[in-house]
């Protein structure tokens, strides 16, 4: 692989097409502006040449997108002689080195390096490991678990996330759906999923683990429908009840201890029940 040291311009970088890790101009972003206004980039960035003549940036986005910025023309790069699909594995290889990742830049990020190195076939040597048979899918999602920390399974389940509805990956990634209720729900057509999600707007209500269980069930056995849709995103979930705590001392004292946990439910219920009748008696006799 030929690697070369080079002072770059801008104007003919350009960015990694489908590049799945987002720009966030946050305060590590404004820290690195005023590092590069003062020190220079002090680390080169990774490129790799274009057939008309221009750079593709491997690795170095945010550093790019400061000089913009801050009108500096040129950049140190590391050029490397790749082809697109060696140059997907550094990228993803990289970037899920960041602190933090969202599921649907890891969701993505997976996908791309599983196909890059299907691609490669037996070509895995920028991943240290034996080579792969391109029918392996298998092995192919096991090395990309091994590298990047997590299992094979799990890597198969967050490129599931890749066949959500846009709006519900959204959701995932604002923590407004868990990871594993969004996994199943993939497995629903992305018409029934759009229902999904309307119910949320309207309802401000997300499937649990539970219910997306039962609707991709449904899904399998072909008798997934909006209707059905509604009516198990319509039942009420144990986190959505309110419950009022009462220190048990000073009831457990007024109720029979051998009462089952139904028992003192209805006791106390009876119990405010008849003392709410006994208030609008008192209420009624003072207002004759």
């Amino acid at each position: 692989m030929k690697t070369t040291l080079s002072e770059i311009s801008i104007s003919n970088l350009k960015d990694f097409e489908n590049n799945p890790f987002i720009f966030r101009e946050d305060t590590a972003f404004e820290m690195l502006m005023e590092s590069i206004s003062n020190l220079g980039v002090i680390t080169p960035i990774i490129v790799r040449t274009l057939d008309d003549g221009n750079f593709e940036i491997i690795s170095g986005h945010r550093r790019v997108e400061a000089c913009r910025r801050l009108k500096i023309e040129t950049i140190p790069c590391i050029v490397k002689e790749l082809i697109r699909d060696e140059a997907t594995v550094i990228l993803v290889d990289l970037n899920l080195q960041r602190d933090e990742v969202l599921p649907s830049e890891k969701a993505y990020a997976y996908k791309m390096k599983m196909d890059a190195l299907k691609n490669q076939g037996a070509r895995t040597d920028l991943t240290s490991r034996q080579p792969v048979d391109k029918s392996d899918s298998r092995r192919t999602g096991e090395i990309i678990g091994e590298e990047a920390g997590d299992s094979e399974r799990q890597v198969q389940r967050y490129i599931r996330l890749t066949y959500l509805l846009p709006e519900i990956l959204k959701l995932v990634d604002e923590e407004r759906i868990a990871f594993t209720p969004a996994v199943e729900l993939s497995y629903i057509p992305l018409d029934l999923q759009e229902r999904i999600y309307d119910f949320y707007t309207e309802n401000e209500v997300t499937p649990s683990y539970s219910q997306a269980v039962r609707m991709k069930n449904y899904q399998c056995h072909g008798n997934l429908t909006i209707d059905k849709i509604n009516e198990i995103l319509s039942e009420e979930k144990p986190n959505q009840k309110e419950y009022l705590k009462i220190p048990t001392d000073r009831l457990y004292n007024l109720i029979k201890p051998w009462y089952t946990e139904k028992q003192k439910q209805e006791f106390i219920i009876k119990a405010v029940e008849h003392y709410n009748r006994y208030l609008q008696r008192q209420q009624y006799r003072g207002s004759r």
